[in-house]
């Protein structure tokens, strides 16, 4: 069991000991990597004792949106899920920053890569987590050579596991080549998102990020970034972003459940802006933080608490 796991862990429709969280080698989707999965924080407020859960009810409908994409046989309702992830919390008394993974996978031990009439559970397991990535110093990225999926290939809608081959093929070429992150361009040359992040550019006071047609996962984060930046008064612009403008703009961050609110410094060895934060990104990062944390009385609805 992994150092920073939490003693219990949801499997076959019970709370159970994270050692006896187990599948067989011949589970299908060990074999196929067929099944969905959903990343979600929660926080953890000292001040107010209780942990936040950050947009519990977006995350539970888009993991069983999911399911509907990608036809695993399973009846399960968002609210089933929420309710799963509550307990699981409250029984392992969690009272630090939390990382949640809910997958729901095809777990029959047969043969042939498909969907229909494959038997689907779900497991859920919780780690302690602070940052994924340095959202502090600034990260350094490249234009991955590996290409985004389209949504003709695999559905960019759904967070399907066996897609992630893409990311880690990309994510590897990055820290391998000496850097933090890699960025994807889609199947047209346009900039997509990271590895398992959206991005954002800003050029002119303006922000820009890539449209749902660029094969991007329709971030949870990101949809609250944008709400943040409208909330300030900035304006924001969903467009097709060319590779070049990576280059020249005055600022560039990522979005996402793990990575949060990560500024870039570096891309393909160009600095970004003058090589610090910039006024904007810092302005919605510290939003961001204050949050999910509780602290920011607008954004409270986004928010489950725990206890």
């Amino acid at each position: 069991m992994a150092q920073n796991s939490f003693p219990y862990t949801y499997f076959e429709g019970k709370i159970v000991p994270s050692e006896d969280a187990k599948v067989s080698v011949q589970t299908h989707a060990l074999q196929y990597g067929t099944g969905v999965f959903g990343g979600i924080r929660g926080y953890y407020n000292e001040a107010k004792k209780n942990l936040y859960v950050f947009r519990l009810p977006d995350h539970c409908k888009r993991l069983v949106n999911s399911t509907k994409i990608m036809q695993l046989q399973i009846q399960i309702t968002p609210e089933e899920i929420q309710s799963i992830i509550l307990d699981l919390l409250r029984k392992n008394e969690a009272k630090q920053n939390v990382y949640l993974r809910p997958f729901i996978y095809t777990s029959a031990l047969q043969l042939s890569p498909r969907f229909h009439d494959v038997k689907a559970d779900i497991t859920v397991y919780a780690l302690k987590l602070d940052d994924y990535l340095d959202t502090q110093n600034g990260l350094t990225t490249i234009v991955s050579s590996w290409q985004r999926f389209s949504d003709n290939q695999i559905p960019t809608l759904s967070k399907v596991s066996g897609g992630y081959v893409n990311s880690a093929l990309a994510k590897s070429e990055a820290v391998q080549n000496g850097m933090d992150e890699a960025i994807f361009l889609d199947a047209r040359g346009f900039v997509s998102e990271g590895s398992a992040e959206n991005l954002f550019i800003v050029r002119d006071g303006v922000i820009h990020t890539p449209t749902i047609p660029s094969s991007i996962l329709e971030g949870i984060t990101r949809r609250s970034i944008i709400q943040i930046a409208k909330d300030l008064g900035i304006q924001v612009v969903e467009r097709d972003i060319a590779r070049s403008e990576l280059y020249i703009a005055d600022e560039l961050f990522f979005s996402g459940t793990g990575v949060q609110v990560a500024w870039v410094k570096e891309v393909d060895r160009r600095v970004i802006g003058n090589g610090n934060i910039g006024p904007i990104t810092k302005k919605i990062q510290s939003i961001f933080f204050e949050a999910v944390r509780g602290e920011q009385p607008s954004y409270m609805n986004w928010l489950t608490p725990v206890y």
